[in-house]
């Protein structure tokens, strides 16, 4: 007795790339766990549509494999996730969340470069020679490490901002009197080298090391004044 299978979903409208698109959002999570073992069919489930229209996207799961890898190193799901922390949950439940985040995200993304690393798979060379799987090149991973960093920045925009706020909401958000020490772009480059050293993709600008020294004896946060501690 076979498995019953999910309901295939018709995509009317969906113009080739869009469908492209899908199926690959579909594969690259089956990659990462299944490794090149993953097949089309598999694919095709993930994404609720027949096998037939994975090969009407794609000319063989080469390509596939192809797309799904050069997916999974664009940081535009990790960005959003760190654009959706609520900026008014306390510092270090935001950085917690950003860590976890950036940690998750780089553990799927190690996992599918092993898999087009050890995979052998045949025309990948001759695709990308041809041009029509070009390899993420420096400008991209500077593109993405300079999202990141600002995305990561705008996490401190709180205590960055905190004597624009009216004095009721200051006392609401930050009633230690939270305040930053550096700006918060610097913050959001010490912060990545000390999560992910090593990273130097989401970290190029790496900090010196006095202010590693500076960051690990004071922090990131400025003491309270004395009034308003009391």
């Amino acid at each position: 007795m076979t498995d019953p299978q999910p309901p295939r979903r018709r995509a009317p409208g969906m113009s080739p790339d869009q469908r492209r698109a899908m199926i690959v959002r579909a594969a690259v999570p089956l990659l990462a766990t299944h490794g090149a073992a993953v097949t089309t069919a598999q694919v095709a489930r993930a994404a609720g549509i027949g096998e037939a229209t994975v090969f009407r996207a794609f000319p063989d799961k080469d390509a596939l494999l192809d797309a799904a890898v050069a997916e999974a190193l664009r940081p535009d799901t990790v960005l959003a996730e760190l654009a959706a922390i609520p900026l008014d949950r306390p510092l270090a439940d935001r950085l917690t969340a950003a860590a976890t985040a950036l940690l998750a995200h780089l553990d799927r993304l190690g996992a599918v470069i092993a898999v087009a690393h050890t995979a052998g798979r045949p025309g990948r060379a001759r695709r990308t020679a041809t041009g029509n799987h070009p390899p993420r090149d420096g400008a991209a991973r500077h593109e993405a490490a300079t999202a990141t960093r600002a995305a990561v920045a705008a996490l401190f925009a709180p205590e960055g901002d905190r004597l624009r706020l009216p004095a009721d909401r200051l006392a609401a958000l930050f009633p230690e009197g939270d305040r930053l020490r550096l700006p918060a772009d610097r913050l959001a480059a010490l912060f990545l080298a000390v999560l992910l050293p090593g990273r130097p993709p989401l970290a190029a600008d790496r900090p010196t090391p006095p202010e590693l020294v500076d960051l690990f004896l004071h922090g990131a946060l400025a003491p309270a004044a004395p009034e308003e501690s009391r």
